[in-house]
């Protein structure tokens, strides 16, 4: 049996990184990961790269399979070039298998060939991440036309006409980026309110940008059932009383996901999960089982990739200095919906602050005053920012506009700093740029 000094299990943003800086310093490191195409992680193989790469050049009006084929260029780029940071270490070892543990400390790994191996690991990281939820409607889970998160970065042909289960924001993103391309979106969701956690009149502006393009929602309805036919899935839903029937080349459920732990061997192990499947960790990121911890999406939570990365920094630090990094300490996280213009948000909306009962000063400007809107033909959306009245600290900020996701992190830095809003305000910003709107919104 072979021995590690460190196993990670699965090649995501914190695995990968925590796996390069250990070899770096000479301790032996095994990465195991089931698929060759899955070499780095969600986010650059299916998750925030690719996608964001549809999405952009959606906007930049290539074709579907133009734009598909520089997407698999960038992933492939990136999946090497992950691969080889670690294999090209000295001590570094990619191993391609799915791991099982057998104790707290010993996997066995089925290899490609179907033959097992075992390793041990003197300190072992979860890092398996997460799989779609696809919800127990009758024929969906059989579908051929089913596609989730995963499966829709693979897809090579255009849908003439897709439904999307789920108007959350992984659904928004991905209805926006079909639209883009000519797909005839239909949205189903069983929630009645419309993105429910932001603002009403964010969550209005949203509403109507997406149906100017053509996006087409039902909220409030129970999807019945998926047949398929010879060529389409017929999609039957209940929307106010009445049965109604959609045709779609591909039906995408986008559901949300789960903790990648089933297969695991969990059972056999001192390691626990909850109620979801999630590991159990404390603030340190340990699992119940000593010299085990888990990074990333498995162990629950906010789904990020640079929550990822944060926990890599989380853990790094105890094994190589002083160990005063927690999970509590991660108060400040902001987050961004792909759509066209991208939603931004950090901190408290007004919605969350009013249900609170938390004192506030609104500063509310629409995007259509900053000029680098205008120079970027796309004025639509608004920046909300909340202030406390007393300590002058920013509460919290939304933001949907363009390059909303650079200005967030801005604002962000602010708060974690406990900056008074007039520090953003008075700040000499560079022009034309959509920060600089900061100059007059905090007005």
């Amino acid at each position: 049996m072979e021995k590690y000094e460190n196993i990670i299990i699965g090649f995501g943003k914190g695995g990968k990184t925590l796996a390069k800086t250990l070899a770096a310093k000479g301790q032996t490191v095994l990465v195991i990961e089931k698929s060759q195409r899955m070499y780095g992680g969600t986010c650059i193989n299916i998750g925030c790269i690719p996608s964001k790469s549809l999405i952009l050049n959606g906007e930049k009006k290539l074709t579907f399979n133009e734009a598909v084929e520089h997407k698999e260029q960038l992933t492939g780029m990136l999946r090497n070039k992950n691969y080889h940071m670690i294999a090209d270490e000295p001590t570094g070892k990619v191993l391609d298998g799915t791991a099982k543990f057998i104790s707290d400390h010993v996997l066995e790994v089925t290899l490609p060939d179907q033959s097992t191996i075992q390793v041990e690991g003197e300190k072992i990281f979860i890092n398996t991440g997460a799989l779609p939820v696809i919800l127990p409607i009758p024929g969906l889970q059989n579908s051929r036309y089913l596609l989730d998160s995963t499966s829709a970065m693979d897809l090579s042909e255009l849908p003439e006409t897709l439904v999307i289960i789920g108007a959350g924001y992984i659904g928004l993103e991905f209805a926006a980026m079909f639209a883009s391309y000519g797909s005839k979106v239909i949205v189903l969701d069983a929630n009645p309110s419309f993105i429910p956690r932001e603002d009403d009149d964010i969550a209005e502006m949203i509403y109507r940008d997406l149906t100017a393009v053509g996006i087409e929602f039902h909220l409030g309805v129970a999807v019945d059932q998926i047949q398929d036919k010879t060529n389409m899935a017929e999609v039957t839903y209940t929307e106010n009383g009445t049965v109604k029937k959609i045709a779609a080349n591909n039906v995408l459920a986008a559901t949300g996901r789960k903790p990648n732990t089933a297969d695991l061997g969990l059972e056999n192990t001192t390691i626990q999960v909850n109620e979801r499947g999630a590991v159990v960790v404390d603030d340190l990121l340990k699992t119940t089982a000593e010299d085990v911890w888990a990074i990333g999406d498995v162990k629950g939570g906010l789904q990020f990739t640079y929550i990822s990365l944060d926990d890599y920094r989380i853990i790094l630090d105890q094994l190589t200095d002083e160990g005063t990094r927690r999970v509590s300490d991660r108060s400040v996280v902001p987050y961004s919906v792909f759509i066209t213009p991208p939603l931004s948000n950090v901190g408290l909306t007004e919605k969350a602050a009013q249900k609170a009962n938390i004192n506030y000063k609104l500063f509310k400007f629409m995007t259509a005053g900053v000029p680098k809107a205008q120079v970027m033909e796309d004025a639509k959306g608004v920046f909300k920012v909340l202030v406390d009245p007393d300590t002058e600290q920013i509460l919290g900020a939304s933001i949907y506009a363009e390059e909303s996701h650079e200005v967030i992190n801005l604002i962000a830095l602010a708060i974690k700093a406990k900056l008074p809003y007039t520090m953003l305000r008075d700040h000499i910003y560079s022009h034309p740029t959509m920060s600089e709107a900061l100059n007059d919104v905090l007005k």
